[in-house]
């Protein structure tokens, strides 16, 4: 059987010593500073990226709606009564913000189409 020497020995475990805190310093430079993300970051960012590119495509459709309806003007002052953060509620309880075929609205949409109604007077629903 062959022997390995005491000063071998300690070679090798210098060398994976040296390599298991290399694999460490690389890993938390890639996370902190690389850009690297772990795979449930990345699906978040994914989703929250789809969620807003929906709202901005669906957000004119919904403020559309809501100014085609018979009552907009009076809706339009009770939604510019309300603080901006109960407006999206307004716009979801109104039915505006629910997307053709669905039975729920958007939150996103709705957030989106009140931050618009907002900014309008009851001069522009026509």
């Amino acid at each position: 059987m062959m022997q390995v020497s005491a000063e071998r020995m300690g070679n090798v475990k210098a060398v994976l010593m040296g390599a298991v805190l290399g694999a460490a310093v690389l890993a938390f430079v890639g996370f902190k500073w690389g850009g690297w993300v772990t795979g449930g970051t990345a699906e978040k960012d994914a989703a929250a990226r789809a969620d807003s590119a929906v709202a901005t495509a669906l957000a004119p459709i919904c403020v559309q709606t809501f100014k085609s309806a018979p009552d907009a003007a009076s809706q339009l002052i009770s939604l510019q009564k309300l603080s901006s953060y109960q407006q999206g509620d307004f716009v979801e309880k109104g039915g505006w913000a629910t997307p053709i075929g669905s039975k729920a609205p958007n939150r996103s949409v709705a957030r989106a189409c009140a931050e618009t109604l907002a900014k309008l007077s009851v001069a522009d629903l026509s």
